[in-house]
């Protein structure tokens, strides 16, 4: 069994809303005042992390194939950051349902943007699948990694993306009927103009799995900055 922690960031983002409130309330002018909002702080960071404490949970072993069954099975969760970290695909099997049905998922998008990017001979749309494509993979082995953050690409998957491969298919469609008319041509001009916006979309989608992450390193500059103030090691602003 992969033993995961997942520790919360409310204590972080409750040391931050502290010094903000402090500060607008309380200019830091004394040493004083520094000391005071430092014990406010680790009181504040005690009790919320008392209230919201690290979550320990267990992802199950995948079963091992008969050929190597002598063999210590690897955690799929580690494999699937090496790959993530790598630029690689994730693994295709986790021992998660919902993680495994987002494999199929991520297996079947990618597969068909690779046909539709075949079977489409323009050029700029072709490199515009390539994008969606690349993107597409890094979402869902982001996800797959961190499994806490599906429910913000629930629409990616429901709509977003099953949309996208149907303006594809339509546009590969007409392509193909190899005559041209009104209803065909404004219909491709459509799709061509739009996929700009998809893939800036599925960037935009991309970056906010990051969010999280963002925040707590915006928290913890703010802290190290005004600690360091506090000691003398650094001038305020």
């Amino acid at each position: 069994m992969a033993k995961l922690k997942k520790r919360s960031v409310v204590p972080i983002y409750a040391i931050a809303a502290i010094w903000v409130i402090f500060t607008l309330l309380h200019p830091l002018y004394r040493v004083s005042d520094f000391v005071s909002v430092i014990l406010l702080s680790a009181v504040v960071f005690i009790v919320t992390k008392g209230i919201f404490p690290t979550v320990e949970y267990t992802l199950p072993d995948p079963e091992p194939t008969k050929a190597s069954e002598d063999e210590k099975p690897e955690d799929d969760t580690d494999e699937a950051e090496k790959a993530e970290a790598a630029g690689e695909e994730a693994p295709s099997s986790t021992g998660d349902p919902s993680l495994d049905a987002l494999f199929q998922e991520k297996d079947r998008a990618l597969s068909e943007m690779r046909r539709l990017n075949e079977a489409i001979a323009d050029e700029t749309i072709s490199a515009q699948i390539d994008q969606l494509e690349d993107i597409t993979s890094k979402i869902l082995n982001h996800v797959i990694v961190h499994p806490e953050k599906q429910p913000q690409i629930r629409k990616f998957l429901i709509y977003y993306l099953p949309t996208t491969l149907k303006l594809l298919n339509t546009y590969d469609r007409m392509g193909a009927a190899g005559v041209s008319g009104e209803n065909i041509d404004s219909t491709m001009q459509k799709i061509e103009s739009t996929m700009d916006t998809i893939v800036s979309s599925f960037q935009k989608q991309l970056d906010s799995l990051f969010q999280a992450e963002a925040m707590d390193i915006a928290s913890d500059i703010t802290t190290l900055e005004n600690l360091l103030v506090q000691e003398g090691l650094a001038d305020m602003d």
